[in-house]
């Protein structure tokens, strides 16, 4: 136990063997772009189906989160995924990403996932796809 602001006992919680938490990339979103354009990278939504038809990032492909969560067969992810490239991970507002990438990280993809969510995405410059 730890005493926290206002003197409040709080209590933190360490997780034995998780030392791979994921946090948001710092890459830029022209960064991003860049090496999706390079194929370098590709570029997943974790937004489910529905946000997905309402528009989506031109490149991007759609794995929703609760596919993820249910189990995607290794072979549909290294489809979408191909090994030795760097996979940046979109949703609408930076929270379901993280939780994207911790399940990847545990199947060895490299994952960055971004803060900024769809809309921001847009607004800095990734294209809508038509």
């Amino acid at each position: 136990m730890m005493r926290g602001h206002f003197g409040a006992t709080v209590a933190v919680l360490v997780i034995a063997g998780c030392g791979w938490a994921a946090e948001h990339t710092t890459d830029t979103p022209a960064a991003v772009k860049k090496a999706v354009a390079d194929g370098k990278a590709v570029l997943i939504d974790v937004r489910e189906p529905d946000e997905w038809k309402d528009g989506h990032l031109a490149g991007a492909k759609s794995l929703p989160l609760s596919d993820l969560k249910a189990g995607v067969p290794a072979d549909k992810l290294e489809q979408l995924m191909p090994t030795g490239k760097v996979v940046y991970l979109h949703c609408a507002a930076g929270g379901r990403c993280l939780k994207a990438a911790d399940l990847l990280k545990a199947k060895g993809f490299e994952v960055r996932p971004l803060k900024p969510g769809y809309q921001t995405l847009l607004k800095d410059g990734l294209e809508k796809a038509k």
